[in-house]
């Protein structure tokens, strides 16, 4: 990862944006690295090591022995900041007080299983490892507060809270643990004439569909047309202000935009009450996942090669129009029921990348909230702003092997951050999971996983055309 295509911005666009957005710099006050200061104006991470991939990356030399390949992560969401140790074996030092250090004895496999606290970083708190020390300098916008009243923008209900130094409408936390009931409300709104909330307007909700961490699905129907669409929610986990409210839902319109027969198509997207609201394509036959357990965990290697060639094709679409998913699991690979076998699409186009892009979705990469991204490669944790259409390609790699095994590339042991799992540890070739998966399929599975070096398939149509030449 270079510094061009991180979230780093130089002296004269701090100066010139300063004023109107959040900024987290980590300013250099002892070592010799080739930059300075690194300034962070939009959500994104970094990992600090001595490896090739990190930045800030410290020098390898005597210096910094003491420092890990990858020693520890960064989750930023301006003017939010957040640190996470890997479990190294001299730890990183806050203030002078030490985190996250494993015994003398423990292997780093040990010490990375290890329950390490993580730490919120406010303004003036020094980082140091080895003999590299940073300084956290958080700016906000001018005039903007940290600490107020604010009213739950879903529900209406009166909280105190401190929005962390944020302006815009704040979901209250049991609004965003009960994301059926914004979904119910929004409805009853749009009966009563909501204007933001037209393109919901005369839709019953029949049943829930699924829920996540960020929101929830339902069925509905149109009451006089009859038409079935999923009806979606996103509750933000911080305020949301008015800029990035405006940025997702640019970002959605892209979205919308795709119309491909293997992509759930997006049909209207608001936000009211503090929820994002879409109307997506209901496919009847549920998702991959849901096959899955009704299959047993595993589906035939023919039935699944089929399947994945579908998705390739609506990623190759997607990815023609500068749209990358990157977020791409079992669960929103959706299934269309037709009079013949069932058809794989593509759901939530690019809406979870750019709900966290938008900072909508608070701090999300450390290891108390990050759950199990067993579909994420490894160049999208150290590359997280400008993932390219591999990402996806290695997703779908991923999730057929998922497929036809029940188990994924990596082994996540429990307990152990599953970002580090993913920059150190190599996927588990299918066979070793699957002896009787048909020896050409396994290996493009296996090269489609490759990343060091970087695997023979960019492209979706590379893939889908290696998996087609195993079924003649």
């Amino acid at each position: 990862m270079t510094d061009n295509k991180l979230s780093i911005v130089d002296d004269n666009r701090t100066k010139r944006y300063g004023s109107m957005t959040a900024t987290v710099t980590l300013r250099l006050v002892r070592g010799r690295l080739d930059r300075t200061e690194y300034a962070f104006t939009e959500r994104t991470t970094c990992i600090l090591g001595r490896a090739n991939d990190c930045t800030p990356r410290l020098p390898d030399d005597e210096h910094h022995r003491t420092v890990s390949r990858h020693h520890c992560l960064l989750d930023i969401n301006p003017p939010d900041v957040r640190i996470r140790d890997f479990g190294s074996l001299n730890g990183t030092f806050i203030n002078g007080e030490k985190i996250g250090q494993r015994a003398a004895h423990q292997t780093p496999e040990e010490g990375a299983a290890l329950p390490f606290l993580e730490h919120d970083l406010i303004d003036g708190d020094e980082i140091r490892l080895g003999k590299t020390v940073f300084r956290v300098d958080i700016r906000l916008p001018a005039g903007q507060r940290t600490l107020s009243l604010a009213q739950c923008a879903a529900c209406g209900q009166e909280v105190g809270s401190d929005l962390g130094g944020r302006s815009g409408e704040y979901v209250c936390s049991d609004c965003q643990a009960e994301p059926g009931g914004a979904i119910r409300r929004l409805a009853d709104l749009a009966r009563s004439g909501q204007r933001e909330l037209a393109p919901i307007a005369g839709y019953t909700l029949l049943r829930e569909l699924g829920r996540g961490g960020m929101g929830a699905v339902h069925l509905a129907r149109h009451d006089q047309t009859g038409r079935e669409v999923a009806l979606k929610v996103m509750l933000p986990r911080v305020a949301a202000s008015p800029a990035a409210r405006a940025r997702f839902l640019r970002e959605a319109e892209l979205t919308k935009a795709l119309r491909h027969p293997n992509i759930a198509a997006l049909y209207d997207s608001g936000f009211a009450n503090g929820t994002f609201y879409f109307t997506t394509e209901f496919c009847a036959g549920g998702s991959l996942d849901q096959l899955l357990a009704r299959a047993g965990g595993r589906l035939e290697a023919a039935e699944a090669a089929r399947l994945a060639c579908q998705i390739l094709e609506g990623l190759a679409h997607a990815h023609g129009e500068s749209v990358v998913h990157r977020d791409l699991s079992p669960h929103n690979i959706l299934l269309g029921e037709a009079d013949g076998p069932l058809v794989a699409k593509v759901g939530d186009f690019g809406l979870a990348k750019a709900f966290d892009q938008a900072g909508l979705s608070g701090l999300t990469r450390t290891g108390t909230t990050a759950g199990k991204p067993w579909y994420v490669p490894r160049q999208q944790v150290v590359n997280f702003r400008d993932a390219s259409p591999a990402v996806d390609v290695w997703a779908l790699a991923a999730c057929l092997y998922h497929a036809l095994t029940g188990a994924h590339p990596r082994d996540f042991p429990r307990g152990k951050d599953p970002w580090q799992v993913i920059l150190q540890a190599e996927p588990v070739p299918i066979r070793r999971r699957e002896p009787d998966i048909p020896e050409p399929l396994a290996e493009v599975i296996d090269e489609a996983l490759r990343e060091n070096p970087k695997s023979a398939f960019q492209t979706a149509d590379e893939l889908r055309r290696a998996l087609l030449a195993c079924a003649r």
